[in-house]
Formats: C-alpha cells, sequence, structure tokens
C-alpha cells in the first residue's frame, strides 16, 4: 500500500507521451512516402519511430543499436530493390531509406526527451521531401557564380562564427574602455547576407512581374540597385514616374523592415526594444501606403542585381559593422548621447544596418536606454532614406526627384511624431 501511495504517474505519463509523439512524427514523415507511392508509406515510419521509442525507453544500448542496424539493412534492401528496378528508382529509394534512418532517429530523440529537437527534424525532414522539384529546379538552375556565392557564405556562416570568442573583446592596447562582442557582430552580418541572398533569388524569380517585387525585395537585395534601375526607367519612359516613385519608397520600406528585425532578434533576451519597433513600423506602414496610392502597379520592371554575396561583401560588411559599433561606443563614451547620434547619421549614410547594429549591441550592454537607442536607429534610418533621396537628384526628371523627396520626408515626419509620443 505505502508502495502504491509512493507511485508518481508524472514520468509514466511523460513516457507514454513520448511514445505517441514519436509515433505521430513518424507518420507525419511517412505521409510523403506514402503520396509518393513508396514502398515504405505512414504505417512503415511510423512503426520505425515507435521501436525507436521504446528501444530507448528500456535504455538499453545494445537494443538501440540492434534496431538502427535492422533499419540501415532495410534501407539497403530498399536501395538495392531500386538499382534493379527500371527508371529512376535509384535516387528514390535512396531517399526512402535515408528517410527511414531519420525517422529511426526522431524515435530515439523524442524518448529522450529532445522534443522540440526531434520535432525539428522531422518538418525540416519533411520539407526536404515535399519541395523536391523545387530544391532541384533551383540547383540546376544556379550559375557557376551564384553557387560559388551561395558555398562562399555557407564557410563564413559555419565556420568562421564558431571560432569567434564567445564573450565580449575588450579593444587591444587597453585605450579605450569599450568592449565588442564579434560573435554578434559577425551572426548579423550573416543576417543581413543571408536577407540579400534570398530576396536576390525572389527578385531573380519574379523581378519583371511588378513593381512591387521590384521596389520591396530589390530593396532588401540592394537599395542602390533600385535606385539606379528607376533613374533609367523614368530617363526612357517619363510617364512611369510614379511607378519608380513607388519602387524606391517599398526600398526604404525594405530597409526599415531589415533594421526591425535586427533590432527585434537581437533585444529579446533582454526585452525587446519597443521604442524602436513603433518608429521603424511607422516608415514600413507609411512607405507601403504611399506606394500603393502613388502607382496602380500595372507597370513592370526588369531589374538585374549581381549576387548580393561574396567573401569580398561579407568582409566589408564585417568591416563597417566592427567599425560603426567602435565608432558608437568611442562616441558614447567620449562626447555623450550626441556623439552617438552624428556616428548613427555618418554611419546611415553607408550603411542603415551597421548603425542599427551600433545602437543595438549598446543597448544589450546596457551601455544607453530604450529612448537613446531608438532614436540613434531613426536618425540611421533617416540618414539612408536621405541618401536614396539625394541620389534621385541629378537625375534628368526633376519631377521625379521632388516627388521622390516630398514622399521620403513625408514619411520621416510620420515615423518622428510617432518617436515623440514615445520621448514624450
Amino acid at each position: 500500500m505505502n508502495a502504491l501511495l509512493q507511485f508518481d504517474p508524472a514520468p509514466v505519463q511523460a513516457s507514454v507521451l513520448h511514445i505517441l509523439l514519436a509515433g505521430a512524427l513518424g507518420m507525419f514523415l511517412g505521409l510523403e512516402r506514402e503520396w509518393s507511392q513508396k514502398s515504405a508509406g505512414v504505417r512503415t515510419f511510423a512503426l520505425i519511430s515507435l521501436l525507436a521509442a521504446v528501444f530507448t525507453l528500456t535504455e538499453s544500448q545494445a537494443l538501440l543499436v540492434v534496431g538502427g542496424v535492422l533499419v540501415i539493412v532495410q534501407g539497403i534492401l530498399l536501395a538495392v530493390q531500386g538499382l534493379l528496378d527500371d527508371g529512376d528508382g535509384e535516387g528514390l529509394s535512396l531517399t526512402t531509406s535515408v528517410s527511414m534512418l531519420v525517422a529511426y532517429g526522431v524515435g530515439a530523440l523524442v524518448a529522450e526527451g529532445f522534443v522540440l529537437e526531434g520535432v525539428a527534424v522531422a518538418v525540416f525532414s519533411s520539407l526536404l521531401l515535399v519541395l523536391k522539384r523545387e530544391l532541384h529546379s533551383l540547383a540546376w538552375g544556379l550559375s557557376r557564380e551564384e553557387l560559388r556565392s551561395a558555398s562562399e557564405f555557407a564557410i563564413l556562416a559555419f565556420v568562421i562564427y564558431p571560432l569567434l570568442p564567445a564573450e565580449p573583446v575588450e579593444l587591444p592596447g587597453g585605450l579605450l574602455d569599450i568592449s565588442v562582442e564579434l560573435r554578434v557582430i559577425w551572426l548579423m552580418v550573416m543576417f543581413v547576407a543571408g536577407i540579400g541572398i534570398v530576396n536576390y533569388a525572389i527578385v531573380q524569380s519574379y523581378g519583371g512581374r511588378g513593381i512591387a517585387v521590384t521596389g520591396f525585395f530589390g530593396g532588401l537585395a540592394s537599395s542602390t540597385a533600385v535606385v539606379g534601375t528607376m533613374l533609367d526607367h523614368v530617363r526612357q519612359r517619363p510617364d512611369a514616374a510614379s511607378y519608380a516613385v513607388a519602387a524606391i519608397l517599398l526600398a526604404d520600406a525594405a530597409m526599415a523592415l531589415r533594421n526591425l528585425l535586427i533590432t527585434v532578434v537581437f533585444t529579446i533576451e533582454r526585452g525587446i526594444l519597443v521604442e524602436a519597433v513603433v518608429p521603424l513600423g511607422a516608415v514600413i506602414v507609411g512607405s507601403v501606403a504611399i506606394a500603393a496610392y502613388t502607382a496602380d502597379w500595372s507597370e513592370t520592371v526588369d531589374m538585374g542585381l549581381e549576387s548580393p554575396f561574396s567573401m569580398r561583401n561579407a568582409l566589408s560588411f564585417g568591416g563597417v559593422f566592427l567599425l560603426v559599433v567602435v565608432l558608437g561606443g568611442v562616441a558614447q563614451s567620449q562626447f555623450g548621447t550626441a556623439g552617438l547620434y552624428v556616428t548613427s547619421a555618418l554611419s546611415g549614410l553607408v550603411s542603415s544596418a551597421g548603425a542599427t547594429t551600433s545602437a543595438v549591441l549598446l543597448y544589450r550592454g546596457g551601455a544607453i536606454d530604450g529612448p537613446t537607442a531608438m532614436v540613434a536607429i531613426l536618425v540611421a534610418t533617416a540618414a539612408s532614406i536621405g541618401v536614396k533621396a539625394a541620389l534621385t537628384a541629378p537625375g534628368p526628371n526633376r519631377s521625379f526627384a521632388s516627388r521622390v523627396a516630398f514622399w521620403s520626408s513625408v514619411v520621416l515626419g510620420v515615423a518622428t511624431v510617432f518617436a515623440l509620443g514615445l520621448l514624450l
């Protein structure tokens, strides 16, 4: 009786839930194989995951290894069967074989208590199976330069990042009491470069289908390229000025969205910097609303972008970010808040993302408070918008340049009102 009274059902319930979840994830993995009419489908994959979960819960390493060997043998048999069959069964059978082994691993992960990891593996693996045609089309459609860029990005993201120190690093010489988080800076470099790569692919695929895609996604990849393309378009067709204005405003919205993502993602640990989110959101919404008002979207623009990533570009981004962070820290320590704002304005002329990085890192480290970081980010964003407006001034169409300057001022005015409302 005492033993029954002391019985704790919680571990048993957790084990049962893990078994059920393992089976469900196995079924999820097997859905695509079943739909593709492969030899192993929903039931087989579910049973494989359940087998792994049971062997893991018994805490017998021998059984777990034997189960894995059985799955591998079954996969080899399927691969051999694919080799003997006519057609392209070879690759498909190999995919099914590896998927079965993944299902076994997912069951073991979940039963061991790594629920989130198991779910992540199952979901990502299922995406790889479902997006087979899209992935093949992407790989076959890559140029040599694009493939090289992707490879360099992977090397810089997954090789250099782990080699950087995890703790803040003091500047050499001890002349300035400033520390920088090299990993965070490099992560932001990869974050911005990754956005550029994704949206480069979108522009290459859909850039000619509408000015909305050209302006917004092109702005994420290269704001300067958007302005240059619009200037050329207006030079050839003056009656398309309204579409060009809309495209530049959407490029501003894309730039502000990039800064907003940097601000949110990298301030979650301390608390999201709401003071900066509101005015940046106003820039995004205002730019999109004015763009919708000034054009009817019937005009399409072909836009050729070079690959937005290369080793040189990444190192340049890293150098700019590091320089901006150091300058921001020096300005803050030597000249106070005014120095930080001047630095943000100057660096925003080159890279508003770099200035946003500086403000976010200072906020993360406790060097500045939320309102100060918000003003620094807004100043950098305003500088970037001003540069794009200034680039249109030398163009032959004065009306086009005036409209860009006017609507850019309206957007910045609305954002400033929101910012002042938070400060007062």
